[in-house]
């Protein structure tokens, strides 16, 4: 456990020093692409501390002044599966985006789906030393936390205080100066595959870069996708990837649950190459061009050319209606939504004020994929695409590029983690396992 929170305190470390140079890259390492972008952080701004808790303490102005994706190789389920091929793919991505923007970047925060989160929801209380709330009384609190047994081969990926309580005062965002005698913390931690977290890190040592933070992609996708409101309302954020479908729940502004389907865009694409018996490439694009999910009388009218170089000429010929294709897409779509359904209700997702659900990620332009969500999931489905970030260039608006946008407002103004206050050091207690639904339950 200390060992990891060194690591992670020596990764804060340096995003400091980056952000004190003034650059720093982004890296959305994903199963279909892998996305580049390097943010310039100018203004007075950069060299102010961060004041206060909460996701949007101390801002700091930044703009995207390079951007680059690469078709991805050698990852798996959101996971690096082959090192060479994915560390080549991130080199040609950082080169070209290093190149638009005309400078060199050493360290990148760098984020991945998959590797099998799982959220746990702790709590903790001290008695206050003074009547006045201090940074030390934080630390102590969040120490008193019950660390679950979260086992071996696992690392915390995010670890964030999402309430405090004062006496009988909660849903307080930052307790510090207050007044008051006992104070409470909730946490929520996110663990996942340690050795998913050492190959990407391994891997951006081999393009000798400097990692200088992790997060999650489900976690960046809610940030960037989600608007203030439904963060604090209550909203779930389904990133809709190409090898993996991120989930994160959004309360009172934090994460407070996040989980993945290891299901994608890329699953629908294999369906429709063996349905059709067509190359993967060829798949992809009738995918991209004539896909969908509802079909309607028109669909059975409209041919689709096959295409194809195999040499056999009516193999080549063939031509397929759109509703055959969406015969074929709609099933594994239906499946995805299904386990994204089980996982919103294992989190007790209809306990929240507001249930309403965005879509994100490649996968959901899927058209009439809306309306096929909400019969699944409930009825407020929106389909959501990244927040507008300066000078990001057009092509990287769209909802694929809504993790790597949401990593970039998670560079700029990090939400404190466990790892930024001095904890004491005898203080890695392993007790109960509180799985998280049920505490945020019981506790908002």
């Amino acid at each position: 456990m200390s060992e990891l929170y060194a690591a992670q305190r020596a990764m804060r470390n340096m995003r400091k020093a980056a952000m004190q140079r003034g650059v720093i890259a982004i890296l959305d390492v994903g199963s279909s692409k892998i996305a580049c972008l390097v943010l310039r952080f100018d203004g007075p701004d950069r060299f102010r501390e961060k004041d206060g808790l909460g996701s949007m303490a101390g801002q700091s102005a930044f703009r995207v002044i390079g951007a680059a994706t690469t078709r991805s190789r050698g990852v798996r389920f959101g996971e690096i599966d082959a090192m060479a091929e994915t560390e080549r793919a991130i080199r040609t991505s950082v080169q070209a985006a290093q190149k638009m923007a005309n400078v060199r970047v050493d360290h990148v925060i760098a984020c991945f789906a998959g590797a099998e989160p799982r959220s746990y929801g702790l709590n903790g209380e001290v008695e206050l030393s003074d009547e006045m709330v201090t940074e030390q009384d934080v630390s102590r609190c969040l120490a008193a936390c019950d660390v679950p047994d979260y086992g071996m081969g696992r690392d915390v990926l995010h670890a964030q205080p999402v309430n405090f309580a004062l006496d009988h005062r909660s849903g307080l965002g930052d307790p510090r100066g207050q007044m008051g005698n006992r104070l409470a913390a909730d946490m929520h931690m996110l663990t996942v595959d340690s050795s998913a977290v050492q190959n990407l890190a391994y891997c951006v040592k081999r393009c000798d870069l400097e990692l200088a933070g992790l997060a999650s992609s489900a976690y960046a996708s809610g940030i960037s996708s989600l608007v203030e409101d439904e963060q604090e309302l209550g909203a779930a954020c389904i990133d809709l990837g190409g090898g993996a479908t991120g989930l994160s729940i959004f309360i009172k502004r934090h994460m407070i649950y996040s989980d993945s389907v290891r299901m994608g865009g890329e699953h629908v694409t294999g369906d429709i190459s063996l349905g059709l018996q067509v190359p993967t490439a060829t798949a992809e694009r009738i995918k991209t061009f004539y896909g969908g999910v509802v079909a309607t009388g028109m669909d059975d009218r409209e041919m689709i050319d096959i295409g194809g170089d195999t040499g056999d000429w009516e193999h080549d010929r063939r031509q397929v209606s759109r509703s055959e294709l969406i015969g074929i897409m709609r099933p594994r779509v239906e499946e995805i939504l299904e386990e994204v359904r089980a996982r919103l209700d294992a989190a007790g997702f209809d306990h929240l004020p507001s249930q309403q659900i965005v879509l994100t990620g490649g996968g959901s332009q899927i058209p009439g994929l809306d309306g096929l969500a909400s019969r699944i999931l409930g009825q407020q489905v929106r389909l959501g695409r990244p927040l507008r970030v300066q000078g990001l260039p057009q092509a990287a608006t769209g909802p694929a590029f809504a993790s790597a946008v949401g990593l970039s407002l998670f560079a700029a103004h990090p939400q404190d983690e466990w790892w930024d206050f001095e904890l004491p050091a005898d203080t890695y207690p392993a007790r109960s396992l509180k799985r998280a639904v049920r505490w945020f339950r019981e506790n908002w």
